[in-house]
């Protein structure tokens, strides 16, 4: 009889996700980029918690992931780090830190995991990167894998649209995929590629395949945290599921607490000392 991971307080591990896909169970995956919410996803059970460099985005405001640097990863990593007891923590490595060289990628690996005390790190790119994802795994450091839209890369994209639409690009992705497996990547995350592709590419591999935007026959999703819960606006791709809506809770809550100390409701004789 499978046992349910949200159930199983357990460590999660590479080798565990890979036990879940052997036997057809859904892998779950989230951002977190904090403490606070970290240590509420990992109590909610999800089974993966990427520390993405969308942080970027949704926690510094950028246009893209492209700004963040390799010691505000490093801050992100630690203090999510700290707050999970379960959950698989992978920490994605930011633009420019792996792509100079493999010996400079080695050594900001080696930094973020020896700081961070993740579990693993996530790097875009297939056969163009593979010399730093194996040097990386020769260190002793778990990788998984970013092929389909890599946001890295947007400005060599020029559109967020679905990428890998055409017979070339779908060929050199599954490529890719079959690499970074070779190569020892632990699994893989497929961004914004048709749902067909996305299901060979998964039967392909024997190693897991986390899917956003790339439909349901692949062995688990991610997406990021702020906008599942609703906090962030004017973002709403077909992929994206609300489960919740933060950003009016959380308004309506700031607006009252003003309204409140404007009015001197707030504190009252029972509030203070």
């Amino acid at each position: 009889m499978s046992v349910n991971q949200a159930e199983d307080p357990r460590k999660v591990t590479t080798h565990r996700l890979q036990q879940m896909k052997e036997r057809g169970e859904k892998i779950s995956m989230i951002t977190s980029y904090d403490y606070t919410m970290a240590s509420i996803v990992d109590e909610a059970g999800v089974d993966v918690i990427l520390v993405g460099d969308s942080a970027s985005n949704v926690v510094a405001g950028n246009m893209t992931t492209l700004p963040i640097s390799l010691e505000q990863m490093i801050y992100h990593g630690k203090s999510v780090v700290k707050a999970v007891n379960r959950a698989l923590v992978v920490v994605d490595m930011p633009f420019g830190s792996y792509q100079i060289s493999p010996t400079e990628a080695v050594r900001n690996a080696i930094q973020m995991m020896k700081v961070t005390h993740a579990d693993a790190l996530k790097l875009e790119g297939g056969i163009e990167i593979i010399d730093a994802v194996k040097q990386i795994l020769a260190a002793g450091i778990p990788i998984m894998g970013h092929l389909g839209l890599m946001p890295q890369s947007i400005n060599k994209y020029g559109t967020y649209n679905v990428r890998a639409k055409e017979d070339s690009e779908a060929e050199k992705l599954l490529s890719d995929a079959l690499e970074l497996e070779k190569a020892g990547c632990f699994a893989l995350v497929l961004e914004k590629i048709p749902a067909a592709l996305a299901r060979k590419v998964a039967e392909a591999v024997r190693i897991p395949v986390i899917g956003i935007g790339a439909g349901g026959n692949v062995d688990g999703q991610v997406l990021v945290l702020h906008d599942m819960l609703g906090m962030t606006k004017g973002f709403s791709p077909r992929f994206l599921r609300r489960y919740a809506d933060l950003n009016s809770i959380i308004n309506d809550a700031v607006s009252r607490y003003v309204q409140d100390v404007k009015s001197s409701d707030f504190p009252n004789e029972t509030e203070q000392y």
